[in-house]
């Protein structure tokens, strides 16, 4: 899933960026609030990891703004601000989320993925289509109780259309969810990698809709 991370200290975004890429996020770095906000109100992130003390424009006023933009995606607030006026405020203004630094990465990661499954209305840890299942947290994915292997480009598009179980997903909607900064896409990458699937997930998981795009079927068609 690809996010966004606002914070200016260039020692620690690069630690957070490298370590939640680890993680299997596709991390999108900006080091003030101005970019912050722009960034938020332009591209359909699945969440965002936003500091505070950001140069040229406040965490908090940066919240206001796309709040009132109507950006609607989970934000968790990551900043040294631990005074509980800090916190209401944070939350009370937009945030979904307000942890205080310095945080584990594993249990930021685990922070990030349930704010993005509870905002697609996942409640559950993995998620489940037909018969296959998917595990965020562990990167696995079965099907019919077996281990299937996928790239990490074919799960993190798998990924993207269980999120959306239901709902069409355009080619650009999903290399906007798959791809970050400055990675080359190719012209049917996206099609290639709905093919593998198919070919490893069986073909009525993930159906074409001809002109739209992309639609993954939570149950089996009748």
């Amino acid at each position: 899933m690809r996010i966004l991370l606002a914070e200016d200290d260039p020692l620690l975004g690069d630690g957070l960026r490298a370590g939640l890429r680890q993680a299997g996020f596709q991390v999108d770095w900006v080091r003030d609030g101005v970019a912050a906000v722009s960034e938020l109100r332009a591209q359909p992130y699945a969440a965002a990891v936003l500091d505070l003390g950001l140069p040229r424009m406040d965490g908090i006023d940066v919240l206001v703004a796309v709040r009132r933009a109507g950006v609607k995606l989970p934000i968790l607030v990551l900043t040294a601000r631990d005074a509980i006026d800090d916190r209401i405020r944070g939350l009370d203004v937009g945030a979904d989320d307000y942890v205080i630094k310095p945080v584990d990465l594993h249990e930021l990661a685990a922070r990030l993925r349930a704010l993005i499954r509870r905002a697609h209305g996942q409640p559950q840890e993995r998620l489940t289509a037909q018969d296959v299942e998917l595990d965020p947290a562990a990167r696995m994915v079965w099907k019919a109780g077996e281990t299937v292997n996928l790239s990490a480009r074919e799960f993190d598009l798998l990924q993207a259309l269980m999120l959306s179980a239901g709902r069409v997903l355009s080619r650009e909607q999903i290399e906007q969810q798959v791809y970050g900064w400055g990675q080359e896409v190719e012209s049917n990458a996206v099609e290639v990698h709905v093919s593998n699937l198919r070919r490893k997930l069986g073909s009525g998981l993930i159906q074409t809709v001809r002109g739209v795009g992309y639609l993954l079927l939570r149950d089996e068609a009748a």
